[in-house]
């Protein structure tokens, strides 16, 4: 099972448990294996089945029926209060399993919160530090570069079957998903501002310049990258000012969850890849331990600019940057690291035959950097 199961199957003995991520990320086939798991047994249910879809409405499963998995019922505009409703009558009988492809957290609509009532974990695709059992480290790289970690092209390793499969999520998630939970007019523009982004990863997006080639006004721009990062498509990474008198505030940048998204050079791929490594790490570290974890950037006005801060509970962690081939050490980075003082600073470089030190800073390749298991 992946690496989430041990977790959850823990919290369902305390409360209820949702799972989010992106679309065909591996949801159902882990919440079909915890409920294989579960020596009381239970019942799946998936909202866009019709069949479930009226069993659920009707509250209709048999009391013997200790787990209950409902998929996708974020789709149900009123599914807060419903499920809300059903814990507190029965949660001494059944015990809840609720997993979306969207933000659990932010579709909440209407009537009192479920705060206190559940615990919240976010499942990512595979990983160098989340990979098969006797798949190598170099040959999952290979795959993360060139299919992405997503589990069906990731296990298959076809680039054909890869675009194939890319090519029907994202006609899925614009057609079906989006429509189900926002009322986007245009569809194709939004298809078209998508496509922008993917060709942009790593630098700063300005929303303005986007919404101006596809003739949308920048509010709507801004919306829809918002709903893209609520669908679990893309995630936007921020600067850091604070503490920085020559910062300055400067637009978002926009990596994708699935690392073969990204249209691009070799360069911007790996810079995704990490990105989404460290996105990983730190939703597990916030979904397991609490703490306040944060993803950011720097840049400021002279121009010096690291790819990646890690912030826990407001204190930097670590300062990454990110090169596909320059050994070099940052002058940024070097800069940045006397100034800030973080835990480490590390410089992770695609194509690195020796790690090294030099001074504070710690050169690595992403094999040996991201080696550890969750």
């Amino acid at each position: 099972m992946r690496y989430l199961a041990s977790h959850i199957l823990s919290d369902l003995k305390k409360k209820m448990v949702f799972v989010g991520g992106p679309r065909q990320v591996g949801k159902t086939t882990l919440a079909k294996k915890i409920l294989d798991a579960t020596p009381e047994g239970g019942r799946y249910f998936n909202w866009d089945f019709d069949e479930d879809r009226r069993d659920i409405l009707k509250k209709r499963w048999h009391a013997s029926d200790f787990l209950l998995v409902f998929d996708e019922l974020h789709k149900y505009p009123k599914w807060k209060n419903w499920l809300k409703g059903i814990f507190d009558v029965a949660r001494d009988e059944h015990t809840f399993l609720i997993t979306g492809s969207a933000r659990l957290d932010v579709y909440r609509r209407g009537g009192d919160s479920l705060m206190g009532r559940y615990h919240y974990w976010r499942l990512h695709p595979f990983t160098l530090d989340e990979r098969p059992k006797g798949m190598t480290a170099k040959e999952a790289y290979r795959r993360l570069m060139t299919v992405g970690g997503f589990p069906e092209p990731f296990l298959d390793g076809d680039t054909r079957e890869s675009r194939r499969w890319r090519r029907e999520r994202f006609d899925r998630i614009l057609r079906e998903d989006v429509r189900d939970l926002e009322p986007v007019r245009n569809i194709q523009l939004l298809g078209l501002f998508l496509d922008i982004l993917r060709h942009r990863v790593g630098g700063m997006i300005t929303i303005s310049n986007i919404t101006g080639e596809i003739e949308v006004s920048p509010k709507t721009g801004k919306a829809w990258l918002e709903l893209l990062e609520r669908m679990y498509l893309v995630f936007a990474v921020r600067p850091f000012a604070r503490s920085l008198s020559r910062a300055v505030i400067k637009p978002p940048k926009v990596y994708f969850f699935d690392n073969a998204d990204v249209i691009g050079d070799e360069g911007a791929r790996f810079e995704n890849l990490v990105a989404t490594h460290l996105l990983k790490r730190l939703h597990y570290i916030e979904d397991r331990e609490g703490y306040r974890c944060e993803l950011r950037y720097i840049r400021d006005k002279e121009g010096r600019q690291v790819d990646f801060v890690i912030l826990i509970d407001d204190k930097i962690e670590e300062l990454i940057e990110v090169k596909n081939s320059d050994k070099s050490v940052s002058k940024s980075l070097s800069y940045y690291a006397e100034r800030l003082h973080p835990k480490k600073a590390t410089q992770i470089v695609a194509n690195l035959k020796k790690p090294y030190s030099s001074g504070k800073i710690s050169i690595i390749d992403p094999l040996s950097y991201f080696s550890g298991d969750f």
